[in-house]
């Protein structure tokens, strides 16, 4: 059994003992200590607080918990029922409403569950207020409401139509263009609530011919949830046989987006935030963001049109709050992770699927041929095992003075570009490792820089 109680939420997999996995006992302690904060940052006024669920199959149950906890707080609970991660963010700042619980445990197989939380401006919660949220919990500092003052639950089940409208009012969106490409799409949703929101996005911008595997939202996982090639295999097949032109596949909560190809190739999920900053470059210019562990590609996307690209420390509320600061027209994470600023402050695929499908279809050209049109990059992703006493800050900074002569960034571990490759340098907050990640032209010239890299950090060693 795992239990992960970091800033950000808890997560876990269900069942256990208590402080050991997911238990009911931590599902209640951690809700009430969220809805504390909340009444603490708030004076302790009525308050609204948006729940929503992806599909999993300990959803209803976590549900029942963590809706019944805030209202013996006296918060009132809106609860829109399955929907996604980007979904009850807008819905957040829709309603007015003081914060929001997403129960997803993202990518993680069927036994995993968790409470995202989000701030008033349905962001997630930064570090110091997760601190904050973790040591309430801690020390069960709660107090619940008098009978006459419990919350109400309100039940709201047209979210996924407010969202999808928000997305066709963007001008970046081209209902008539999609219409006329006549594209035939695949779905895959990995069994969640990408089933029942994307088949409605896309008959919303116009594709008549969509075909469906494993999008039913059973949260019985049909395979591996997490949209990495390996796991896309019956969406590849799928896309061959019917002769589709694209594949469209999410996790289980829709914030990571990854497209296949009409060959059943991947498009790449780094690839999906670079073309869709193409598109939205080439209307409306401004600066960039992703985390440093990010392909090289969108900086060379942004620097064809004349703009900055910055990176960020790696996590969504990183790249945020770089986005604001740079005040960026678009940003995101390699993982598939798409963040518009003008719809709201958080990845979301549906406008992903609605921008990249946009672009593709005003060039005109198929999925491959759209892919090899940008920057070729490769990333490897390695780590180096290291014994408890040694000092990976020293490390790191040794690795830093060493390559002072090439561009470094120490935003978060150490970065080292070298012309068109890069190499990124991390230390776990878990376990004694250094992560190594490098990027090159292809699969073995990335692999050779990281090999020098971690050869060079043993000989530190």
């Amino acid at each position: 059994m795992t239990l992960i109680k970091s800033i950000s939420g808890i997560r876990g997999t269900i069942g256990g003992a208590p402080g050991e996995g997911l238990s009911p006992l931590d599902v209640v302690k951690f809700s009430a200590a969220y809805g504390t904060w909340l009444q603490n940052r708030n004076n302790a006024k009525k308050l609204n607080v948006v729940l929503g669920r992806d599909a999993r199959i300990s959803g209803p149950l976590v549900r029942d918990l963590v809706s019944s906890t805030l209202r013996s707080l006296g918060i009132n609970v809106i609860d829109l029922g399955l929907s996604t991660t980007p979904t009850v963010e807008m819905a957040v700042v829709m309603e007015k409403a003081h914060g929001g619980i997403i129960l997803t445990a993202s990518h993680n197989p069927k036994e995993w569950n968790a409470l995202k939380l989000l701030n008033e401006k349905g962001e997630f919660i930064s570090g110091a207020d997760g601190s904050e949220v973790l040591s309430i919990a801690e020390q069960e500092s709660f107090s619940f409401a008098l009978v006459d003052d419990l919350g109400k639950s309100i039940q709201k089940e047209d979210y996924f139509e407010k969202h999808i409208e928000a997305i066709l009012k963007l001008s970046y969106v081209d209902t008539d263009v999609i219409r006329k490409a006549n594209f035939h799409i695949v779905v895959d949703a990995v069994n969640s609530t990408g089933g029942i929101v994307i088949p409605m996005l896309l008959e919303a911008l116009g594709v008549k011919k969509i075909s469906l595997i494993h999008c039913e939202p059973t949260g019985d996982f049909a395979h591996n949830p997490e949209p990495l090639p390996a796991h896309l295999t019956d969406l590849s097949k799928a896309i061959v046989e019917q002769k589709a032109d694209v594949g469209i596949t999410v996790d289980p909560d829709v914030d990571r987006l990854a497209m296949v190809c009409e060959d059943g190739s991947m498009f790449g999920e780094e690839y999906t935030l670079v073309a869709v900053a193409d598109y939205v470059l080439s209307k409306n210019g401004g600066a960039t963001v992703s985390n440093l562990s990010s392909t090289r590609a969108l900086r060379d996307v942004t620097e064809k049109y004349g703009h900055k690209y910055y990176a960020s420390a790696v996590g969504e509320v990183n790249v945020v709050e770089k986005m604001k600061e740079v005040n960026a027209v678009i940003g995101g994470e390699g993982n598939g992770g798409v963040i518009l600023p003008e719809l709201h402050y958080g990845r979301d695929a549906l406008v992903g699927i609605a921008i990249f499908l946009t672009h593709l279809a005003n060039t005109e050209l198929k999925a491959t041929q759209l892919r090899d049109s940008y920057p070729k990059y490769t990333i490897s992703k390695n780590k180096i095992q290291l014994t408890p006493n040694i000092d990976v800050d020293g490390v790191l900074k040794d690795m830093s003075s060493k390559y002072a002569h090439e561009e470094v960034d120490q935003t978060d571990g150490v970065k080292i570009y070298f012309e068109k490759e890069w190499v990124h340098l991390r230390k776990s907050n878990t376990e004694p490792i250094i992560r190594v990640y490098s990027e090159s032209e292809n699969e073995t010239k990335a692999v050779q820089l990281a090999e020098k890299i971690i050869d060079e950090i043993n000989t530190l060693i």
